[in-house]
């Protein structure tokens, strides 16, 4: 057995709302990703396909060529993937604590040993550490949010016009076949 396993430090990982400490560093990241709503990705697609099968019908009528390329929907039902980086602690007790960081902080954000004060919430999986929803460096008092991609995100505007154009269209035709 060497000393490592002697001495090994107890990391705590549940802890309230607030945790107050020094910043003792990055772990190893990796990523997670986002879900993605099914039912909602589908009628933002079905109605997207309405909007480009029209604009592809004009672009024919007008004889100007093809149109761009599309995702296909299962590509779209994989969500985006984020950057989920385990962050260390120690309080003035000595404990050291580890909240999981989703996104990114810019590099010069947070240095060793900075005093930094922690907004964490409670993760689906109890299993998981807290994630950390805010920090504030207090030795720079610069307040700090990581960003995660989201769905809206992933489906990008293009696919989010064409879903209003086609909603349109489709709303247009309901109205045109009911009068």
């Amino acid at each position: 057995m060497d000393d490592t396993e002697l001495y090994r430090e107890r990391i705590l990982r549940h802890a309230g709302p607030v945790i107050t400490g020094r910043f003792l560093g990055y772990r190893a990241s990796y990523t997670r990703e986002v879900k993605v709503d099914q039912p909602l990705l589908l009628a933002v697609f079905v109605t997207a396909s309405v909007a480009q099968a029209v604009g592809a019908l004009l672009l024919a009528l007008l004889r100007s060529g093809g149109g761009g390329s599309r995702r296909r929907f299962k590509d779209l039902k994989k969500g985006p993937e984020y950057l989920v980086t385990p962050v260390r602690l120690r309080d003035d007790l000595g404990q050291t604590y580890e909240v999981e960081m989703h996104g990114q902080l810019p590099q010069s954000a947070l240095h060793r040993d900075d005093l930094v004060q922690v907004r964490t919430r409670p993760q689906k999986d109890p299993d998981l550490p807290v994630k950390l929803h805010q920090l504030v460096n207090l030795t720079t008092l610069q307040p700090l949010t990581p960003r995660i991609p989201t769905m809206w995100s992933h489906l990008g505007p293009g696919l989010l016009i064409q879903a209003g154009l086609g909603l349109t269209i489709i709303t247009a035709l309901a109205a045109a076949w009911i009068s």
